[in-house]
């Protein structure tokens, strides 16, 4: 995928962030079993072994568009990813460390990666970064990364700062820990606007190489997601994870918003 014009969204994206507020604790539902045909552990071995030696597998991605996933795991995102399999959909979940230890926290982060999905560091405690001295950063990055291979034994390759606010020193720690910074191009507004057509109807403006930010800690963006995938699916896009999307690795320390680095 090669560069198109998404420079003058840097700026809006980081001013607009991830959320108003930091992710709410909510109790995790229940984790849905499996569907019958799949072995959870071999498959929770395969892709485990595939984020080793990132980037998971080379995907042919003339048209496609990666949906991102920030705040989680949450209430809703066992259904989330039941409807994700159900279309055949691959996505990118950007944890928060809170959520991961929170009750049935775990046992989620390994349903998503057991079932495709990809994992990308989005801090501790849901802090704007850049309010942060550099030691209280690393300390964000470093407890989730080691939470999140505890759980998984995946060592994450991707972070996104929250608020997608970001600096020198946001960029240096996340340089140190192999983690490459990605923002997006595409922004529904899901945890302002919260109604299902007016969330999927931002989310389908994407285009090829785009990164779509969503919330699944929020039920309306749950709901939102089958019209998503349905549309993009209709126009021809394949739904694939952040890793996928790019031509070559995403360079530890750097900031993308689609399929192009921003310098």
């Amino acid at each position: 995928m090669r560069a198109w014009g998404v420079a003058p969204v840097l700026l809006l994206a980081t001013v607009t962030g991830c959320a108003a507020q930091p992710p709410a604790r909510v109790p995790l539902a229940a984790p849905e079993r499996p569907a019958a045909s799949a072995d959870p552990e071999a498959l929770a071995r395969r892709l485990t072994s595939m984020q080793r030696d990132w980037p998971a597998r080379p995907t042919e991605c003339g048209r496609c568009v990666a949906l991102t996933f920030d705040d989680g795991p949450g209430a809703d995102t066992g259904r989330l990813l039941r409807v994700l399999r159900e279309h055949d959909a691959r996505a990118t979940f950007f944890v928060v460390g809170q959520m991961v230890a929170a009750p049935g926290g775990a046992a989620l982060l390994r349903r998503i990666t057991g079932e495709g999905h990809e994992l990308g560091n989005h801090s501790w405690t849901h802090t704007e970064l850049t309010t942060l001295p550099r030691r209280l950063i690393a300390q964000e990055l470093q407890r989730t990364g080691d939470l999140v291979r505890s759980v998984t034994g995946v060592r994450m390759h991707l972070m996104r700062p929250p608020y997608g606010s970001t600096d020198r020193t946001v960029a240096e720690e996340s340089r140190r820990r192999g983690l490459a910074q990605i923002l997006w191009n595409v922004d529904t507004h899901d945890w302002r606007d919260r109604v299902p057509a007016v969330v999927a109807k931002r989310a389908v403006r994407a285009g090829p190489g785009s990164v779509v930010l969503l919330h699944d800690i929020h039920r309306t963006t749950v709901d939102a997601v089958p019209r998503i995938i349905e549309t993009l699916t209709r126009k021809g896009y394949r739904l694939v994870t952040v890793s996928e999307l790019y031509e070559t690795p995403p360079e530890p320390g750097r900031r993308y918003l689609a399929a192009e680095p921003k310098p």
